[in-house]
């Protein structure tokens, strides 16, 4: 299935859908002014996957101050899960944060999901820290880190 899926920057017409997977997605989704936002600020680090032509996953990554990557989003139709597509969209980001120079790669996850924890886990990052009351909703997170 990974050798069907095709990674490649975003587009502004896909922001719909990116918008749609977004609110599938979370209980807490980013606006559209956040998204439109981060597309601005870091358009090489937005990146979409496709299968058979149509998007079904995305993933939004910066290189911050300091040289550190920071993935600030990731997320998969909830159809095509299970498939490689976020494995895709990660490995490609990694690699394009290696390009770049970067050594360390941090993000932050609900400490409540640990479907994404794991995933991460099986990808190499580790967990280092929590941060309490991170979320709107009064969750913390779990700061994940990966060393290039």
């Amino acid at each position: 299935m990974n050798d069907m899926i095709k990674i490649r920057n975003f587009k502004k017409g896909d922001m719909q859908t990116i918008l749609d997977i977004e609110y599938q997605c979370f209980s807490d989704p980013y606006p559209l002014s956040l998204l439109n936002r981060l597309y601005e600020t870091y358009p090489d680090g937005f990146l979409v996957a496709e299968l058979n032509g149509k998007v079904v996953g995305y993933i939004i990554g910066a290189v911050r101050w300091g040289g550190y990557g920071h993935i600030l989003a990731i997320a998969v139709d909830i159809e095509h899960r299970k498939m490689g597509v976020g494995t895709a969209l990660a490995l490609n980001m990694l690699e394009r944060f290696r390009s770049k120079g970067v050594k360390t790669v941090r993000l932050e996850v609900r400490k409540s999901n640990m479907t994404a924890r794991n995933f991460y886990l099986k990808l190499g990052f580790k967990e280092r820290e929590e941060i309490p009351y991170y979320y709107e909703d009064g969750e913390s997170a779990i700061v994940m880190i990966y060393d290039l």
